[in-house]
């Protein structure tokens, strides 16, 4: 025998990892090496293993199944050799670590979930909770092997500094992380254009009157209160359309066919236009936001207006 290598020096318990037996020389017919652990209650081991013919190495598997350590003996022939120890680790939750510890109600940090050892088969489901004003997935999954994974943690508006805590369980073990939610320094415009079956897309409706989608500025934010949503919107190079809303939504904006430029559709084979869409907003402080764009939207004429 040459040597025995494990791939992993720490395992969770139910959690697996890949070894590697090598001989001196390949043999001329296959082989069957004897694979033992040195505290089975700790971890099992694949056994036998076959050595083809003319290979000089061959893969087992070893599996956690009880906090320790131990090692694996491989023997062939009355040779045997010995691995490195392993330890095998009860999987718990050691840590949650956010990307940020202070937020503008509104937005969304990332957060990371880190276990004590690689998840087991099947992966682990840690509980997860969120007090107010956070909101977090009930559970994140870390897949098998992995000893992190990472998601999301949204935020809702509020009118001064609001501290939140996130807890993640797992394992009999729980830990937490804070995260300060503060209110806007500044008015900041955001929105989202929702069409009637996909996003980014309005197509004409009322005869080239209206576009049957909606522009939704609900995510923007602003240190008082958003009293004045201001929109424009136009087709190309073609003149811009203005409408202020008192709410967040601007629902079935008004159009009309002189709006478009004069058909046909631009050539390419694409039965849209493009639709650039701006927003910017006030509050009841007097502060206004940047103006934000959106140029990746489009409209679809659908026949009328002469298309």
């Amino acid at each position: 025998m040459s040597g025995v290598t494990l791939s992993a020096p720490t395992i969770g318990i139910g959690g697996t990892a890949q070894g590697t037996v090598t001989v001196a020389s390949a043999p001329t017919a296959a082989a069957s090496i004897a694979l033992t652990s040195s505290n089975p209650a700790v971890l099992t081991v694949q056994s036998p293993v076959t050595l083809q013919a003319g290979a000089s190495t061959a893969a087992f598997t070893i599996t956690g199944v009880g906090a320790g350590t131990a090692s694996v003996t491989a023997s062939l022939n009355g040779s045997s050799s010995q691995s490195s120890s392993v330890t095998v680790a009860r999987v718990a939750i050691s840590a949650v670590t956010l990307s940020a510890s202070t937020v503008v109600g509104g937005n969304s940090v990332t957060g990371t979930v880190s276990l004590s050892a690689p998840a087991p088969l099947g992966g682990a489901a840690v509980a997860m909770t969120g007090g107010d004003p956070l909101t977090v997935p009930a559970s994140v999954m870390v897949v098998a092997g992995a000893s992190s994974a990472t998601f999301t943690v949204v935020t809702r508006l509020v009118g001064g500094t609001i501290p939140g805590t996130v807890t993640a369980t797992y394992g009999g073990a729980s830990v937490s992380a804070t995260l300060s939610v503060t209110k806007p320094t500044v008015a900041t415009a955001s929105f989202g254009i929702t069409g009637p079956t996909e996003t980014e897309t309005c197509t004409m409706t009322n005869s080239g009157n209206t576009l049957n989608c909606f522009f939704n500025g609900s995510t923007s934010t602003a240190p008082g209160n958003i009293v004045a949503w201001d929109w424009s919107y136009h087709v190309g190079t073609m003149p811009a359309l203005t409408q202020t809303t008192t709410g967040p939504q601007l629902t079935m904006p008004t159009v009309s066919c002189s709006w478009l430029p004069a058909p046909p559709l631009p050539a390419g084979g694409n039965p849209w236009l493009p639709l650039i869409v701006t927003l910017k907003v006030r509050d009841d402080l007097g502060n206004v936001s940047a103006e934000v764009t959106d140029n990746g939207a489009r409209v679809l004429p659908q026949g009328v207006c002469g298309y």
